[in-house]
Formats: structure tokens, C-alpha cells, sequence
């Protein structure tokens, strides 16, 4: 059994924002000379997700809409009390964003036949940014033959 790690980095949009990683995992794929097995995607960040849905604009919009009223940014949180934490005088107050991302998880496992990655016709993995704009880095490794 051959395990190929890669990563792909990116610089996200402001708040809610989605970002297709498929291009970045079919280039792993196919760097890594693996043709069956199953591919790993993990987030690095507590502020984030990885999650499969479909990769179209007004779902993509519904997705950060849907959030927005499940977990207010302007609720009271006690991760957002600043001052009574050890933390960069920086820190945002981001309580929202780390609560989405324990929702949605932070990582997906998809298999790997014939060098193709085994998801439905519609399924794209991506990142859910919650806390951005930022730099954000994604595991990505493949295992198998």
C-alpha cells in the first residue's frame, strides 16, 4: 500500500464563503500514481469545514444563508468574551464560525477506482470557509495501489 500526502492552500473569501476543491484533489490523484484506494480530505483549521454538496452558485448561496440563521454571527457567545481569554488582542470575535464547522466536520473520505474518484454526478468536495478572509491549508492523501 503506497500513502501519498499533498496540500492544497488557498486564500478564501469574506465570512461565508465555498470553495470547490476538486481540481486540487484530482491533481493529487494524479500525481500520486495511485489508481485505487480511497483519498482523505481534512481541514487544518478550526474555522472551517470540508464537506460534499453540489458546486452551483445559488446553492452555494443558500448554503451561507441557511448558517447565517442557524448560528447568528450577532449572538451571544462565550468563546466571543475577548477579555476573559488568553488570546492575541487580534482575536475576532468568532464563536459562529467554530460552532458551523463542528457541525458540518472536518473532513470527507472518498474512494478511488480505476483513477477516477467515486462520487456522484453532481458531488464536488469543498472547503467552507466561516471565519474568513484568510489563508487556509487542506490535507489531502491518498492511499491504496
Amino acid at each position: 500500500m503506497k500513502i501519498s500526502p499533498s496540500f492544497i492552500e488557498l486564500e478564501t473569501g469574506n465570512g461565508i464563503a465555498l470553495h470547490d476543491l476538486m481540481p486540487g484533489i484530482r491533481e493529487a490523484v494524479a500525481k500520486s500514481g495511485i489508481t485505487n484506494g480511497f483519498v482523505t480530505v481534512t481541514s487544518q483549521h478550526t474555522t472551517t469545514a470540508i464537506a460534499i454538496n453540489e458546486f452551483e452558485e445559488r446553492l452555494l448561496e443558500d448554503v451561507k444563508t441557511f448558517l447565517t440563521r442557524l448560528i447568528p454571527p450577532g449572538d451571544r457567545y462565550l468563546h466571543n468574551d475577548i477579555d476573559m481569554r488568553d488570546c492575541p488582542e487580534d482575536e475576532p470575535e468568532n464563536a459562529h464560525s467554530h460552532l458551523a464547522a463542528m457541525l458540518l466536520g472536518s473532513s470527507e473520505v472518498i474512494g478511488l477506482s480505476a483513477g477516477e474518484l467515486v462520487l456522484g454526478q453532481y458531488q464536488s468536495v469543498m472547503l467552507y470557509e466561516l471565519d474568513g478572509p484568510r489563508q487556509r491549508k487542506v490535507n489531502v492523501q491518498v492511499v491504496g495501489e
